[in-house]
């Protein structure tokens, strides 16, 4: 009982600083030039390691809330834009899904015990369309 209230609220703090990221605003589109280097490359590899992580057959599952859809995604590139928003990088990918349509998937990343991960991806356009909730609100 204590370990599913600990799970319960974990997901319910990081639902609210996904939200609050979401809420803030700025545009992804955007590239932070202080954000170079190692630090860079780390951020890339930690989406390259969470893609492959969800990377079955090929393909990159995701899991559309607002759909309640899973896709089966390729991934094309990695943008190079990576801007900071509270304790997270955020850095888009480029992916196609099964019927040839476009998806702009966000994804965030944190520092844990000195190792970059990412937590979330998000996705932020389909064939250019942005979704309810996309961080550029």
């Amino acid at each position: 009982m204590r370990l599913q209230r600990t799970k319960s609220l974990r997901r319910l703090l990081q639902s609210s600083l996904i939200a609050a990221v979401l809420a803030s605003g700025s545009a992804l589109a955007a590239d932070d030039p202080s954000i170079k280097g190692d630090l860079r490359s780390n951020v890339n590899s930690a989406m390259n390691e969470m893609i492959q992580q969800r990377t079955i057959n090929g393909t990159f599952k995701f899991y559309d809330q607002l759909k309640d859809k899973v896709y089966d995604l390729k991934l094309v590139e990695l943008h190079d834009g990576i801007v900071k928003k509270g304790d997270y990088y955020v850095s888009c990918a480029d992916f196609v899904d099964t019927q040839g349509n476009k998806v702009d998937m966000d994804f965030f990343v944190q520092a844990s015990n000195g190792k970059l991960i990412a937590t979330q991806a998000i996705m932020h356009k389909v064939d250019g369309k942005k979704r309810k909730y996309h961080l550029e609100n």
